[in-house]
């Protein structure tokens, strides 16, 4: 076996990377800047990275005081009303959040990078001069309680507290970001300015800027903007170490869950030590993709579970090595067993050196794909800089991992993974208790795809992009609920999955090792109107995306056994939804208001109709979905056309001619119009009003748009109404289910329920406002500027482009929207949004659900 089984080529990729420019600049206050100029894409990203988190709160350990002060930065400062930071962002077609986590708290904005200026502005403005107004901590503090109990409706979310309170005795990761409950309600306005004073300082914070900027300016702009604030004192926050774990420990829980979930997590040491690479490398090789160990062992051959991986999590001193499952709950013991025998196995027999090589080179692919975004290589540098310490942590770690050999995979298996470290936690339903237990400013085009259509129909479309080594081919066809019959929904989405699985020439474990030995992906995806077969890999490897992709097409081979462990996966997804109370919420709005139309069921399906599907009906849908004039093939990244054409050109021409047969279904509004309850076993509520809609082709779709933007979003008045002003609900916005021939546009909103009808009527109210006319002209450009950008935002990578464009071109609309898209957005008026209101949001044919505990 050798010993460094990896290719020189593979890390020689990265070296681009390390050559990147990025200026790295210490002001006199202490403030850190960090500047990287991109001009692939007119946009930038600017992040404020406070190092300050859940695990830094000395005397108010356990609060969240570190939440609670990020949700309250934004509300005010001496120069900006809360309302008018996010209304200012907004106007210039910016998106601005923030969130905290254990060990920092982040705040940015990504906009067009002419407006850079403007993002540094507002964020030095909100992040060291917000003036924390009372009556805003007292309305914040109800909305995070409800925030609180939100995450306790969460089974994951449950799960994985359980497993950070029981993995940690001393550490601060043992107590939940956002705070205990108990613990939460005691902060005062005095404790969140103390912090404030103490922590958000100049020579605490990183001020990270990436995009189409120049590095001269930004800095002349943070000086301005960041530093007239002097340096202050910040003394030490002790963090206990976390002591070596000696014994075993577990958890389970029986709660009112439909699935369950389980993990296996060892105590591993921080980011920074020597055996880092070698644990991530681990835990790729263990369970990143199909093809993973466990993946195979436990899934695919041992039958015990539906979705299982593996990861590292060791952002500090010390860490977690995770392994995660979801089964059947009279299936976890055995999946538990079989896991630590695969384990002992692999200590045993080690690795082979092709899968050293394609955990690497998974590895790299995702070191590549975080520059993607202006956003994604922002967080990059901030992780960097504030978790790692050193910006040029990702050159040495990659560095460490070249050095890593099988020897070493086989020394930190034995060393980490042992029964002395282990932490097992699960949650079950409840009917799985022994017996003795008690009972969560240019727009970016696809003007640049080219189209061919070949004479049996298929549309090629082509756009190619040298800037990063990536390439994103992408299969579409028409398909979903409207063309499935009842009984047999979601027969589509499995189709889609299983054309990822077997073919003629290789068995679905084959096709994913195939793959994912080069860092490829490939994957379904499948949704109301569509689905389709997506391959993503470097360019060196096209060849081999082209062979999975035709291979899917013309000899998928739907065997039994792998149609099986497919289905009973999809049905557990079924339950994983069931067990989340915001989403169940939407499937059953969803459900009363399109009745019988087949848009009430969404693209997974239903319980009833998957347990009844067969392989036949798979087949069926294949040859009646899968034919020429049914596919559009989107190709975008780093390729030659004049190479790649004649390429797809000879498998794609196989493809059938059989006409595609169209569905035959009516659309007449609401199913049922009324007000309806539901009771669900949770601790809020979630209301919803549904309304018919403007469909994909509709004249009024792009009215429709700024409508969604206008109800959604913080700077919303129905936001600011609910949540900021009143406390109500911890989220409110509006949403679509957009069809062909058949739309709904609805609201909805999560809430204490004895608040729901109060939330409600506000929603009507707003309806109301907007139908007579009220909405004003600063509103308006507000939302119009914001989804110009948004949608600039949107298609960064080769993934969205070709996904964009195909959809289009599938649907019969222009491959190049985006030349118009802008147009059409600035065109729509306030008049329009009231007759857009008039027209469809009426009781007359509103279908509203409240479902409460």
């Amino acid at each position: 076996m050798s010993t460094r089984p990896t290719r020189t080529g593979d890390f020689q990729m990265l070296e681009a990377f390390w050559r990147e420019p990025i200026e790295r600049t210490v002001l006199p206050n202490g403030l850190t800047l960090i500047v990287k100029p991109d001009q692939s894409a007119a946009l930038a990203s600017v992040q404020v990275w406070v190092k300050t988190g859940s695990i830094h709160e000395g005397a108010c350990l356990g609060a969240g005081i570190s939440h609670f002060l990020e949700h309250m930065i934004f509300k005010g400062t001496a120069r900006r009303a809360g309302r008018e930071i996010s209304a200012t962002v907004q106007a210039h077609g910016g998106y601005i959040n923030a969130y905290t986590t254990f060990d920092r708290t982040v705040y940015y904005i990504d906009l067009p990078a002419e407006h850079t200026g403007l993002a540094l502005d507002v964020l030095a403005d909100a992040v060291l001069h917000s003036t924390l107004p009372a009556d805003e901590v007292k309305r914040e503090r109800d909305v995070i309680l409800r925030e609180i109990a939100m995450t306790r409706d969460d089974p994951d979310q449950r799960l994985g507290e359980g497993l950070f309170d029981t993995a940690f005795r001393a550490h601060p990761y043992r107590y939940p970001i956002i705070g205990h409950r108990d613990v939460f309600a005691t902060l005062t306005r005095d404790d969140l300015l103390a912090y404030h004073r103490a922590r958000y300082v100049p020579n605490n914070l990183v001020v990270v800027v990436v995009g189409a900027v120049d590095p001269t300016a930004v800095r002349a702009e943070v000086e301005i903007q960041f530093g007239a604030v002097p340096r202050a004192r910040l003394a030490p926050v002790a963090v206990p170490d976390e002591p070596l774990q000696l014994a075993a420990r577990a958890q389970h829980r029986f709660e009112d869950v439909e699935l369950t979930r389980a993990g296996l997590a060892w105590q591993i040491p921080g980011l920074t030590h020597p055996d880092a690479p070698a644990l991530d490398l681990l835990a790729t090789i263990l369970g990143a993709g199909d093809s993973s160990v466990l993946w195979q062992a436990i899934r695919e051959k041992a039958r015990l579970v539906h979705a299982i991986d593996a990861h590292c999590w060791n952002p500090g001193s010390v860490g977690l090595f995770y392994v995660s499952l979801t089964s059947e709950a009279d299936k976890r013991e055995a999946a538990v067993s079989a896991i630590h025998r695969e384990l002992a196995r692999c200590a045993a027999r080690g690795f082979t050196a092709a899968q050293i090589r394609k955990a690497v080179r998974q590895l790299i692919v995702g070191e590549i794909n975080t520059r993607k975004t202006m956003s994604g290589q922002a967080s990059r540098l901030g992780v960097a800089e504030v978790v790692a310490g050193d910006l040029d942590f990702s050159r040495g770690y990659f560095e460490r991992l070249r050095g890593v050999t099988a020897a070493s995979l086989q020394r930190v298996l034995r060393t980490y993974l042992v029964p002395s470290r282990l932490t097992e936690v699960s949650l079950n339903p409840k009917s799985a208790a022994p017996t003795t237990a008690a009972g969560a400013n240019s727009t970016v085009t696809t003007a640049e795809f080219t189209e061919t259509t070949l004479p049996n129909g298929v549309r090629i479309l082509l756009r190619p992009d040298r800037h990063l080594p990536n390439l994103h081919l992408r299969v579409l066809c028409q398909g979903g609920p409207m063309f499935e019959t009842p009984g047999k929904r979601g027969v589509t989405a499995l189709l889609a999955t299983l054309l990822t699985k077997d073919t003629r020439r290789r068995s679905a474990a084959a096709v994913a090792q195939y793959i994912e030995e080069v860092g490829g992906a490939f994957y379904p995806f499948s949704g109301n109107n569509s689905f389709g077969l997506a391959a993503e890999v470097l360019p060196t490897d096209t060849d081999r995306a082209l062979q999975v992709l035709s291979d899917a097409l013309l000899t998928p081979d739907f065997r039994a056994t792998t149609f099986a462990t497919e289905r009973d996966a999809q049905l557990a997804e079924l339950q994983q939804d069931n067990d989340d109370v915001v989403t169940l919420a939407k499937k059953l709005v969803r459900q009363k208001f399109f009745g019988s139309h087949p848009l009430a069921i969404d693209a997974q399906g239903d319980e009833t109709s998957l347990r009844q599907l067969t392989v036949a009906d798979i087949k069926a849908q294949y040859r009646r979905l899968v034919v020429a004039s049914n596919t559009v093939v989107a190709v975008a990244g780093d390729f030659d056309p004049r190479q790649l054409l004649p390429k797809l050109r000879a498998w794609l021409a196989k493809l059938p001619k059989t006409p595609l047969t169209a569905p035959a279904v009516t659309f007449t509004g609401a199913a049922a119009v009324g007000d309806f309850v539901e009771t669900q076993p949770r601790e809020q509520a979630v209301v919803l009003q549904a309304f018919p809609g403007p469909t994909l082709g509709a004249a009024d779709f792009y009215v429709g748009e700024v409508a969604d933007e206008l109800f959604s979003g913080m700077a919303s008045r129905l936001f600011e109404r609910v949540r900021e002003e009143q406390g109500l609900a911890y989220f409110v916005r509006s949403a679509r289910v957009t069809g062909l021939d058949a739309a709904m546009f609805y609201f909805f909103a999560g809430t204490a329920s004895e608040r729901a009808a109060q939330v409600l009527a506000e929603i009507d109210a707003e309806i109301a406002r907007v139908a007579a006319g009220g909405v004003e002209p600063v509103e308006l450009s507000r939302c119009q500027t914001r989804l110009k950008a948004a949608r600039r935002q949107a298609l960064q990578s080769n993934s969205a482009r070709a996904m964009h464009a195909g959809l289009n071109r599938l649907y019969g609309l222009p491959n190049d929207d985006g030349t118009y898209y802008d147009e059409r957005i600035a065109a729509v008026t306030r008049e329009q949004l009231a007759e857009f209101a008039q027209r469809y949001l009426q009781r007359s044919q509103r279908t509203q659900l409240v479902v409460r505990p």
